[in-house]
């Protein structure tokens, strides 16, 4: 193999990368970097197993060929060479050279035969999706996602397709985030899908033009997703996702409008009197206002109010303020709609975009002993 490519664009692929290569992996070989010199193309790609990522950038290729290469000392010295352009070449099945203008380094590698062979997209269905649809989709759900729940299919989005619409969800069991979007695909298709929520975040941010359309390849057991010169594919989280259509509000008995912005702040203001991120905010609705409570023994006690167009009785519910500052910064609309059947039962927010938010209630200072997927029956939605 021998290549020459611009260090800004080399650059450039490395960024991509490095957060799918494994601090401590499972195998040696996956604490390396595939680099292929291929038809005026110089390719990288990196796996952990589960996610992997390859991407393309324009090369002069003189020799075609590729070695896989230790992707940390590989990157790092990447960044440190100052010169416009710089050579790969194999000079041997397990050894690269890099040469920048008169500096010259020699790394050991593996052959790319020991290389994990990333999974092939044939035989997948592709859907078509506006890049700032997506990306809208998957920041406006994975958030409320567990990071490392002893109930696997919750570290992840769910995403059902059916009737030509994607719905995706995400839970931690204690708020959940739904949001939906027409796609053209064939009417007959129905499909169901818990994707990694590191895959969910690494296509997040390989989305950077938000004008193109990107494809979605979906197999049983893989998700693909085409990006201008990248490729991510992820294996799928395996399991049955909780019914959480059953937790979500139908019909209930108080729904309130609320200005967004200005609930942030107060909520921003008064958790600061909350002993940690577990503790809770007292809501007290009264005629024509809102009042924001919290009490800590070892930090004082924070109390705020706002005007709220509220005509009811006196009513009171406690919540997460981290949770509900969290759906609050992923609405879109200046004012939400805050609804609520009574102080134990979850708590609904929504805007004018199809999105919808659920959070549970709490105990002040205490959770009520109850979350989203044990108040749903085990199925899958789909």
């Amino acid at each position: 193999m021998k290549a020459v490519i611009s260090k800004k664009e080399l650059a450039i692929l490395i960024g991509r990368l490095q957060s799918i290569i494994a601090n401590k992996p499972a195998i040696p070989i996956l604490s390396n970097v595939l680099i292929e010199a291929h038809s005026d193309q110089l390719i990288l790609s990196a796996t952990d197993l589960t996610t992997s990522m390859r991407c393309y950038s324009d090369a002069k290729v003189i020799e075609e060929g590729a070695i896989a290469l230790p992707a940390k000392r590989f990157f790092q010295l990447i960044r440190e060479l100052t010169s416009p352009q710089i050579k790969i070449s194999c000079i041997s099945n397990e050894m690269a050279e890099i040469t920048s203008v008169s500096s010259q380094f020699k790394i050991n590698g593996m052959l790319k035969s020991e290389f994990p062979a990333l999974p092939d997209i044939s035989g997948s269905t592709q859907i078509p999706i506006q890049a700032k649809i997506l990306k809208d989709m998957l920041s406006r759900t994975y958030f409320s996602a567990a990071r490392e729940d002893s109930r696997y299919v919750l570290n992840g989005i769910y995403m059902n397709i059916v009737n030509q619409k994607a719905i995706f969800i995400g839970t931690d069991g204690k708020r959940l985030a739904k949001i939906d979007t027409n796609i053209d695909v064939d009417p007959s298709f129905l499909g169901s899908y818990i994707i990694p929520l590191k895959a969910v975040e690494e296509m997040i941010k390989m989305i950077t033009d938000e004008e193109e359309t990107v494809n979605l390849s979906l197999m049983h057991d893989k998700v693909f997703l085409e990006s201008s010169n990248l490729t991510l594919i992820t294996k799928l989280l395996s399991g049955q996702y909780p019914d959480v259509e059953k937790v979500i509000p139908e019909n209930p008995a108080v729904a309130i409008t609320i200005h967004r912005e200005e609930l942030i702040t107060l909520l921003r203001q008064v958790s600061l009197f909350t002993p940690d991120s577990t503790g809770s905010v007292r809501f007290i609705f009264d005629q024509g206002q809102l009042q924001l409570t919290a009490m800590s023994s070892d930090i004082g006690e924070g109390n705020v109010t706002m005007p709220v167009d509220y005509s009811h009785e006196r009513f009171e519910v406690a919540f997460n303020p981290f949770y509900f500052m969290d759906i609050l910064r992923h609405c879109k609309d200046e004012t939400i709609t805050f609804s609520i059947q009574d102080a134990y039962n979850p708590g609904m927010i929504t805007d004018s975009t199809s999105a919808l938010f659920v959070i549970m209630p709490m105990r002040l200072n205490e959770p009520i002993s109850q979350n989203i997927d044990n108040e749903a029956e085990k199925p899958a939605l789909a």
